[in-house]
């Protein structure tokens, strides 16, 4: 077994959903393992990772929708809301998801269905430069 790591910065311009399946893909290829699985950790509390379709766009939109209904944001909802309103929100948010993904591999290729995609989902208004682990593990 070998093994090989990447810290992968991605920008956001607040929230939204944020493909990285290219990059992923990339970083596989370049560790030159055929078999094994890729593992996919976010360095944040007010960010999270999803695997969903990136066929059509309509679902990012839902999704977004969907999570501003059960996290709302606004002043005097929530106790920590050190970083303004979305702060909570986005901790919530994050909690209902998932911080770290874990994806097989085989033939040097990520085993994704025909419409999935790999996200970074910032719960966050402002932008900021997300940190995302990449670890390999296969032969």
């Amino acid at each position: 077994m070998r093994q090989t790591q990447k810290v992968l910065t991605l920008k956001t311009k607040g929230q939204g959903l944020y493909e990285f399946t290219p990059e992923a893909r990339a970083f596989l290829r370049g560790a030159h393992l055929r078999l094994g699985q890729l593992t996919i950790f976010c360095r944040h509390t007010s960010a999270s990772l999803l695997i969903q379709e990136n066929a059509d766009p309509a679902v990012v939109d839902d999704l977004k929708t969907f999570f501003a209904h059960i996290a709302p944001e606004g002043r005097g909802l929530y106790v920590h809301d050190t970083e303004g309103p979305d702060d909570m929100p986005a901790h919530i948010r994050s909690a209902l998801t998932q911080t770290s993904l874990t994806i097989p591999f085989a033939d040097g290729e990520l085993a994704l269905g025909t419409w999935q995609g790999i996200y970074l989902f910032e719960h966050r208004r402002p932008a900021h430069h997300r940190e995302i682990v990449l670890h390999a593990l296969g032969e």
